[in-house]
């Protein structure tokens, strides 16, 4: 448990060496912040903080930066005394994405632009898994006598559609028998509740051919939606920052956006945050990949209805105005 002065101490490093991304130094210290001490205390305060293993000294003339372990003591900090209390520090861009958005996909893609806007970081907005989304309607629209349109709308407001062949025409009005029959046990329901085994036999005493093609195409067609429900904005911005100089630095983050399951993984306990960020920093993260980075991430959404969003960025990033602007996009996703 650090003093209070000894944590004055840490929080005036970590704000100097968020905006440099150089070494601090104690003249710097006492110099550019009201510690409300003398130099040589400063000294001795930074000390004791590099033994306790919350800063280091990368060489022997240089000055101190900090640890993961110095970070999470920061970022605790901000978080345990209400430091990041506003509730809404961006009402204009919440405003502005409800506005904007006319449905979800369009909603998280203004999302992940926004957040990158304003952390400068990489982000990321997972919608909800459209396995425990509720249908609202399915249509099927006849594009040519064997060439058929599914288009299968969410109580969210989740549009998804697939093209359906077949070797053999398809009738008008049995298209349109099936669409009422899918209508009917189908609305309301989930892709979920289809594996139940009541689903399953109600299902299967459907005697209908064309029924049953359509409804093997529908979960298909929702699957592998699902395979791709997340949006990333921001990779590039990272190339600016002096940790990701480098191609070779950026290449794990690369290797990450390209395998979803690791990016799940790495996402992996923001769902039960219950609307509040969880925060990970460089090696606390589950995955190789981002043992240089820090993560911030929270739900939106309640329940089955619940998605994530997050943001990528160094162990260096400003972790308020990350950690507000999620605030702020939980927000806007959850109400738009």
């Amino acid at each position: 448990m650090l003093s209070d002065r000894r944590q004055r101490v840490l929080c005036a490093l970590i704000e100097e060496y968020i905006r440099h991304a150089m070494p601090v130094g104690s003249r710097t210290l006492t110099e550019r912040y009201s510690l409300g001490v003398s130099p040589a205390t400063v000294r001795n305060d930074l000390s004791a903080l590099e033994e306790g293993g919350f800063i280091f000294q990368p060489h022997t003339s240089a000055g101190r930066v900090p640890t993961d372990f110095g970070y999470r003591a920061f970022v605790d900090d901000l978080l345990e005394n209400d430091l990041l209390q506003e509730e809404n520090p961006y009402p204009e861009v919440v405003s502005q994405l409800r506005q904007r958005a006319q449905e979800l996909d369009e909603l998280m893609e203004q999302t992940s632009e926004a957040l990158m806007r304003l952390t400068n970081c990489l982000s990321i907005v997972v919608a909800p898994s459209l396995l425990s989304a509720r249908i609202r309607q399915i249509s099927l629209i006849s594009l040519s006598p064997r060439r058929v349109l599914l288009v299968v709308v969410s109580q969210d407001g989740e549009v998804l559609n697939r093209q359906i062949g077949f070797e053999e025409d398809v009738d008008a009005q049995d298209l349109a028998k099936v669409q009422n029959l899918m209508n009917m046990t189908f609305s309301g329901k989930t892709i979920d509740d289809m594996g139940t085994g009541a689903q399953e036999d109600m299902f299967a005493s459907v005697h209908n051919p064309l029924f049953q093609v359509l409804l093997e195409e529908l979960i298909v067609c929702v699957r592998e939606s699902d395979d791709g429900r997340s949006r990333r904005t921001g990779l590039s911005s990272l190339m600016a920052m002096p940790e990701f100089s480098s191609s070779s630095s950026l290449m794990p983050l690369m290797r990450l956006m390209e395998h979803e399951d690791v990016l799940w993984s790495a996402l992996d306990g923001a769902e039960g945050e219950d609307d509040q960020c969880l925060v990970r920093i460089g090696t606390e993260n589950p995955v190789p990949e981002l043992s240089d980075v820090s993560v911030v991430a929270g739900r939106y959404g309640r329940g089955e209805s619940a998605g994530i969003v997050a943001v990528i960025g160094p162990t260096r990033m400003d972790y308020g105005s990350v950690i507000r602007a999620v605030r702020a996009a939980q927000q806007a996703l959850a109400d738009g």
